[in-house]
C-alpha cells in the first residue's frame, strides 16, 4: 500500500511539473524511485521513460485541444526522430554503465541545467 501510494504522490508531482516546466517528470521521478521505492538507478530511468511516454500524449492532446497553435509540429517532427535515434542507442549505454555512474551523470546533469536556467540573463 505504501509504494501505491508514493507511486500516486511522484506521478501527480511529476505530471504537474512536466505540464509546467516542459520537462518529462524524470527529474523527479528517477530520484524518487531510486530513494523512496529503491529502484536501481537503471530501473528507475526505464520506469520514468514508460510514464513519460503517458506523460506526454496526455500533456500534448491537452495542449492540442485548448492551443494547437503552441505546438511547431516541424520541431516536434525533426527533434522526435533525431532524440528517438540516440534513444535507442542511449538505453543501450545505459545498460553497459552501472548505477552509481548513472546516478552521477544525472546529477551533473541537473546541476548544470538548473544553474544555467537560475542565472540565464
Amino acid at each position: 500500500m505504501k509504494v501505491i501510494l508514493i507511486a500516486i504522490v511522484v506521478g501527480l508531482a511529476a505530471g504537474l511539473i512536466s505540464a509546467l516546466c516542459g520537462v518529462g517528470g524524470g527529474i523527479l521521478m528517477v530520484p524518487a524511485f531510486v530513494l523512496a521505492l529503491g529502484f536501481t538507478q537503471q530501473q528507475a530511468i526505464a520506469t520514468s521513460l514508460a510514464v513519460i511516454v503517458i506523460t506526454s500524449l496526455v500533456a500534448s492532446s491537452n495542449n492540442l485541444i485548448k492551443a494547437g497553435h503552441l505546438i511547431d509540429w516541424k520541431i516536434v517532427a525533426i527533434v522526435g526522430i533525431a532524440s528517438a535515434i540516440a534513444a535507442w542507442f542511449g538505453t543501450d549505454l545505459m545498460h553497459k554503465l552501472s548505477s552509481q555512474t548513472l546516478t552521477r551523470i544525472f546529477g551533473v546533469v541537473l546541476l548544470v541545467i538548473g544553474a544555467k536556467m537560475l542565472f540565464k540573463g
